[in-house]
C-alpha cells in the first residue's frame, strides 16, 4: 500500500517555474515505477514524465521534454517534477502516481495508487 500526497503547485505567469513534489508513505515507495500525470478539464489524464524504481531510467511526453524534469529520493519516499518555461497549456490538475511495474507505464490504468493532485495555472 502506498499513500501519495502532492504539494508545490500555484499559479505562474508564463515562463515561469513551479516544482511539484510528492511525499509517498509506506515502505515499499522503491519497488513502483512512479509518474507524473496531469489532467486539464474535459481532457483525458496524460502522463507528463515517470521514473523507473531506482531512478535510473526516464520517460518524458513531448510536451515535457526540454522542459520538464522527473526525479526520486528513494531514501526520502519522494519524487519531484521541476517545470519551467510553463506555457498556458500547462494548465491543469497533476497527480502523482506509482506502479508496482518494472518498466515505466505510460497508461493511467497501468498505475495503482494515486495522489489527490495539485493545481497548476499558467496565465499569458
Amino acid at each position: 500500500q502506498v499513500q501519495l500526497v502532492e504539494s508545490g503547485g500555484g499559479s505562474v505567469q508564463t515562463g515561469g517555474s513551479l516544482r511539484l513534489s510528492c511525499a509517498a508513505s509506506g515502505r515499499t515507495f522503491s519497488s513502483h515505477a512512479m509518474g507524473w500525470f496531469r489532467q486539464a478539464p474535459g481532457k483525458e489524464r496524460e502522463l507528463v514524465a515517470g521514473i523507473s524504481r531506482s531512478g535510473v531510467s526516464t520517460y518524458y511526453s513531448d510536451i515535457a521534454k526540454g522542459r520538464f524534469i522527473i526525479s526520486r529520493d528513494n531514501a526520502k519516499n519522494t519524487v519531484s517534477l521541476q517545470m519551467s518555461g510553463l506555457k498556458p497549456e500547462d494548465t491543469a490538475h497533476y497527480y502523482c502516481a506509482a506502479s508496482p511495474r518494472v518498466t515505466i507505464p505510460t497508461m493511467p490504468n497501468r498505475y495503482d495508487y494515486w495522489g489527490q493532485g495539485t493545481q497548476v495555472t499558467v496565465s499569458s
